[in-house]
């Protein structure tokens, strides 16, 4: 009889918390409904004299907040990728792992459970992240997301604003959701700043509309201006091609840490999560290439095997088929050097070379 009462109790705490999660989504819906109603009505339809000022003003408006809004719903709705099944421990394995008692035998059974798998990432001792909550082997930039309570692929954080983890699968309709919101917001201000001035010297008349342009002002500057920080925060580690977790602690890889391990250069960092595709780039529809377990590194040769290491080799610059002759050696203290020569079609030996630490 307890028993069943306390499984009730948890169950309502449970829905109890799962509605209260909901509940910054809703502050956003009735600002937004509000200044919807604000703009459309008591600013355009009722402050704005000029039938062809307000006939543009409004469609500008409207193509902007079906983006917003369109946006907004994809990073809401649109649920984050768990990893494949491959990667979850079998019925056998998870029985002997958990029956074994010596952390150095449990380690190598992971090491031999992910050799058969696409991972290349580990802990910061070395070991294969692995997920005792899941049970699974957890891909490269794949976390546990304590709220959502699962693995979720190159999980960035959980956001609140929208009662949902950012990952794979949404992080490129969360970066336009920051978009369209600092469109939409300056936007609002640029229009209803000349209003707002006009109402606070008395051209207009004192009305209910002047209370809600004022405001309106105020509430799209205060939003914009925490938005435009967040929107550039994210548009950095796009450009590094990190999540907000790898900011804050980077990747180890085979090689050791290495907070550049993903970065690939701008171009293809932004096509990472936008895809190649340029007429998707804009629309919020998936365009991000890959399937979310495994992600191009950029030393790939030294993530997949470190036996390369040593090996000499060529690479071929594909936008003008020049030769770029890499030289890859081994330090004393385990640290790995690459020579990198000027890329020159008619080099002939390594004194034109530089070397720089991987």
């Amino acid at each position: 009889m307890r028993r069943g009462w306390k499984m009730a109790l948890s169950g309502g705490l449970r829905f109890c918390r799962r509605m209260l999660a909901w509940v910054p989504v809703l502050v956003i819906v009735l600002v937004v409904l509000w200044s919807y109603y604000a703009y459309v009505f008591e600013m355009c339809v009722v402050t704005v004299a000029n039938t062809v000022e307000k006939v543009i003003y409004l469609a500008v408006y409207h193509a902007l907040f079906v983006f917003f809004i369109w946006t907004y719903w994809k990073s809401i709705f649109t649920l984050p990728h768990q990893p494949h099944q491959k990667f979850f421990m079998s019925y056998g394995d998870k029985e002997r792992y958990e029956n074994e008692e010596r952390p150095e035998v449990q380690k190598q059974m992971l090491l031999d459970i992910a050799k058969k798998l696409p991972v290349y990432t580990r802990t910061g001792n070395g070991a294969v992240r692995f997920c005792d909550r899941c049970h699974l082997i957890k891909p490269d930039r794949c976390h546990h997301c304590s709220v959502c309570s699962m693995c979720v692929l190159k999980m960035d954080h959980h956001c609140p604003w929208v009662n949902n983890c950012i990952g794979f699968s949404n992080y490129k309709f969360f970066l336009q959701f920051l978009a369209y919101s600092v469109l939409y917001c300056l936007y609002i201000a640029t229009t209803v700043f000349q209003y707002f001035i006009k109402y606070w010297v008395g051209d207009l008349p004192n009305t209910r509309s002047k209370f809600h342009v004022l405001f309106l002002l105020f509430v799209a500057c205060m939003f914009f201006v925490s938005l435009m920080i967040l929107f550039g925060y994210h548009c950095w580690l796009l450009s590094r091609n990190k999540t907000t977790l790898e900011a804050f602690s980077a990747p180890v890889f085979l090689s050791g840490p290495d907070k550049n391990g993903f970065n690939l250069g701008f171009i293809r960092n932004f096509q990472q999560v936008f895809g190649e595709n340029k007429k998707l780039w804009l629309l919020p529809i998936g365009s991000s290439p890959g399937d979310g377990h495994s992600f191009p590194m950029r030393s790939m040769n030294e993530s997949q095997n470190p036996l390369l290491a040593n090996e000499e080799h060529w690479e071929d610059n594909e936008e003008d088929g020049r030769g770029y002759y890499i030289k890859t050696s081994q330090k004393p203290n385990g640290n790995q050097m690459t020579m990198r020569p000027t890329c020159n079609p008619k080099w002939n030996g390594p004194s034109q070379g530089s070397v720089a630490s991987v």
